[in-house]
């Protein structure tokens, strides 16, 4: 009997090594970080240039709820624990993707595309739903404006929010 399931085993395994032998003297393939890449047809021999983007918008799609607690760590990390799903803007580098990698059935990833150039300042613009971070020219600050209502906030004349409640109850209490 012990030579049957030795033989059974031998039959059964056979074929997988013969093909892993076979692998093994391959040549020509495209090499990529971790593996060989052999195309079906000689003519696709090369993907496309692709510039991968700086940041990545990652929402939470499935519940927090039921999760284990080494994801849960890791959507806390990225503060999409909350209510609503959550959105995080993080960078696209090796260390988050493979933490993101874990995760990678209860988000949503986006790439951020910048079709307008990255601005100096970020609330320049805004991040739409499919992740076009696009720049506003209406957005731009009144220098004037902005200096007004500083010197109005810094102005010890006037009566803050606490003297107005005050005389404005005094004032109802006392009409005449």
């Amino acid at each position: 009997m012990n030579f049957r399931i030795k033989s059974l085993l031998h039959n059964y395994y056979e074929p997988c090594l013969i093909v892993m032998n076979n692998l093994k003297s391959w040549t020509g393939g495209i090499r990529y970080p971790g593996f060989n890449y052999f195309p079906r047809r000689p003519e696709q021999q090369k993907d496309p240039p692709l510039e991968p983007t700086k940041l990545l918008m990652v929402q939470r799609v499935k519940p927090f709820k039921g999760n284990a607690y080494w994801l849960k760590r890791i959507l806390c990390e990225f503060k999409l624990d909350e209510k609503g799903g959550g959105l995080a803007i993080v960078k696209n580098i090796p260390e988050v993707n493979s933490r993101l990698y874990k995760i990678k059935h209860l988000i949503k990833i986006t790439p951020i595309r910048t079709p307008d150039g990255v601005p100096d300042d970020p609330s320049m613009g805004y991040l739409r739903d499919d992740g076009v971070f696009v720049v506003s020219k209406k957005l731009k600050p009144d220098s004037l404006r902005l200096k007004l209502t500083e010197d109005f906030q810094t102005d010890p004349v006037r009566l803050d929010p606490d003297t107005i409640k005050k005389q404005a109850r005094d004032k109802w209490l006392n009409p005449w």
